[in-house]
């Protein structure tokens, strides 16, 4: 018997960073923590008053997007020598999963890459508090870190109930000044992890039910969230969709949507959220054949309009323009037209979609051609 939402993480929404951050140490006994964020971030009164508050940190303020293994394995060791003894990290997915990362390494040793494929992570890694301050990758919740390859710039996965936060908390005034672009990408990150959970092989009665009200909170709450970044019931709402989301991935998995955005993402520099908005109207499309419900659900969920007795083809096709309609039209996601990439050079991408990690999540076999057919639908 397989049992589903395993949840490790003690959360809460917080519009009080330095006190909840305070009290989570106190209790603790934690004696020094090494805060991990970006410059800018510094100068946000909730962060700026957090880290004034703690009486001994060492800040690391120089993070990178899409964390290479060397980069991880670095920041662990400076961990290692200022003292530290656990870890605050504010930002997005990069700042959470090099955390994360960091986290392993301090905790069992050796490097970040063993644990990709090597080594197993054996012990639960205590002592992250994650501080997310955008709503998308719900690395705060999820089991799975992405790592870059040193040499390829591949994106690796290291997957692990142990590797998740210990704490995670919501502030939503955190992501009130982010732009609009990036806003509707993580979104729609979020939003592709519940529809990707909700359709996966793995899925369950249980993860059904949080992935459709994941996916009603999106449409939401999303669109008004772009529209006007400081509308912080927006902001709470998406955000705690963004961190259930997270948990989905981790009991229900992801599939081909996310098999292509890794792949395309990595080779042509997409950003992640932005990559899998890309990807998602052509994997509903197809995966209609094998769970039209489902598929159907996710376009009555975005205001879609069914015919009477539709054929499976038909529900994919009117939920996944229901979907470009959503990116495109409600949100404003950037136009993939404007990366100058050619449709010969995504449709070059099968043959690796069919072989990446996720890909097995999907609920049929998958094929090369297959890929190839949900690729020639990208953008």
């Amino acid at each position: 018997m397989q049992f589903k939402l395993e949840q490790k993480v003690q959360v809460a929404v917080t519009y009080d960073l330095a006190g909840s951050v305070a009290e989570i140490i106190s209790a603790r006994g934690w004696q020094k923590p090494m805060v991990l964020c970006s410059g800018f971030q510094l100068k946000q009164e909730p962060i700026a008053k957090m880290v004034d508050s703690l009486t001994d940190c060492t800040v690391f303020d120089d993070l990178v997007s899409d964390p290479p293994a060397h980069f991880i394995n670095h920041v662990a060791e400076l961990f290692t020598e200022n003292g530290c003894d656990c870890l605050i990290a504010i930002g997005g997915g990069s700042a959470i999963d090099t955390a994360r990362g960091v986290n392993i390494v301090r905790t069992l040793g050796g490097k970040i890459e063993d644990y990709v494929s090597k080594k197993e992570v054996s012990t639960y890694c205590h002592g992250l508090i994650a501080v997310p301050t955008t709503s998308g990758t719900g690395s705060e919740l999820s089991n799975a870190l992405v790592v870059s390859d040193d040499e390829t710039h591949a994106k690796l996965a290291v997957l692990s109930n142990n590797a998740v936060s210990e704490y995670a908390l919501l502030c939503p005034p955190l992501a009130a000044s982010l732009p609009a672009q990036m806003t509707a990408a993580c979104g729609m990150d979020a939003f592709a992890h519940a529809a990707e959970a909700y359709t996966s092989g793995i899925s369950s009665p249980v993860t059904d039910c949080i992935c459709e009200k994941i996916m009603y909170l999106l449409a939401k709450y999303l669109p008004q969230a772009v529209a006007n970044g400081y509308d912080l019931e927006a902001r709470e709402r998406v955000m705690i969709a963004a961190c259930l989301a997270g948990w989905m991935l981790n009991n229900a998995g992801t599939h081909l949507g996310h098999s292509q955005a890794h792949i395309l993402g990595a080779k042509f520099r997409i950003p992640h959220g932005s990559a899998c908005a890309y990807a998602l109207p052509g994997t509903m499309l197809y995966t209609a054949e094998t769970n039209v419900k489902k598929v159907k659900e996710i376009g009555l969920i975005l205001g879609a309009e069914f015919p009477a007795d539709p054929t499976d083809l038909e529900v994919g096709r009117i939920t996944a323009d229901r979907i470009r309609y959503f990116r495109d039209t409600v949100l404003g996601l950037k136009p993939w037209s404007e990366y100058g990439i050619s449709k010969e050079q995504v449709l070059d991408c099968a043959a690796e979609v069919a072989k990446e990690r996720f890909a097995g999540n999907y609920p049929q076999p998958v094929t090369e051609e297959l890929c190839r057919r949900m690729l020639e639908q990208w953008g």
